[in-house]
């Protein structure tokens, strides 16, 4: 079969981008050239084709890059396209106060997850996160509903190809145990975690069907004094619930 064409410029031009928004106070030409182990004059090439686009910003004093206001109005354009935002809204509202914890909605977005909205919990210790946060996609319970989308096979051959990422000495690490974990989503629908992302946290996720080219899911995120292990069986419950309502929201939507 036939590969694709890369586009080795474009690529390139991207890592520059994400490399930039990382930096809180932007790179010089040098920086990126060492930190991406790209050529100073390829990176001189590239950042004055994005600066002159207005996707980045150089100071003139300090030579630093950084994001401009061409790819804030190209994110906001994206962001407001997402109408399933608003079906969503809602029931992530009723969720937050079913659960009084942090509910998360969130997309897939190659290898990671990319939070498009949140209802916090009214608790003054709350687990909270800025909108377009990106997350791995092994990311606790989130990952495994979206892994789970996968056959057991795909998942499999992804496991194998990208490894078991631990953050925690909660964290699965065993593939069988992950992908039996993948099977136990695919037949309730909710996943779970325990510490296995973040130390002290817990984590219920529900999948959401797939709109367009999004594929969303909603989570329940809490620390884990206050998620009891009782109250568990009650969150997935609510949160399978929330997920299935969302769905006969968006598919009653034209």
């Amino acid at each position: 079969m036939k590969k694709p064409y890369q586009a080795p410029i474009v690529k390139k031009a991207f890592l520059i981008l994400k490399a930039i928004s990382k930096a809180t106070h932007g790179l010089r030409i040098s920086e990126i050239s060492f930190q991406l182990d790209i050529s100073k004059s390829t990176v001189h090439g590239i950042t004055a084709a994005l600066e002159d686009q207005g996707a980045l910003i150089r100071d003139p004093s300090s030579k630093r890059y950084t994001i401009g206001t061409t790819l804030m109005e190209l994110g906001k354009a994206a962001y407001e396209r997402m109408d399933f935002k608003k079906a969503a809204r809602p029931i992530m509202e009723h969720l937050m106060e079913q659960c009084r914890e942090s509910v998360f909605l969130g997309i897939r977005n190659k290898d990671s997850v990319t939070v498009i909205d949140i209802v916090e919990s009214r608790k003054d210790f709350k687990i909270s996160s800025p909108i377009g946060t990106s997350l791995p996609l092994q990311a606790g319970a989130i990952g495994k509903v979206f892994l789970s989308n996968m056959t057991q096979a795909g998942a499999r051959a992804y496991i194998l190809e990208k490894g078991l990422i631990r953050f925690t000495p909660q964290t699965i690490m065993d593939p069988d145990i992950y992908l039996k974990e993948l099977e136990t989503v695919r037949k309730t629908g909710v996943a779970f975690d325990d510490e296995e992302y973040i130390s002290g946290v817990k984590a219920v996720a529900a999948p959401i069907q797939a709109v367009g080219a999004y594929t969303p899911a909603i989570w329940v995120v809490g620390f884990t004094a206050s998620m009891e292990d009782e109250q568990i069986p009650a969150i997935m419950t609510q949160t399978r619930e929330a997920a299935l309502a969302i769905n006969i929201k968006l598919a009653a939507t034209p």
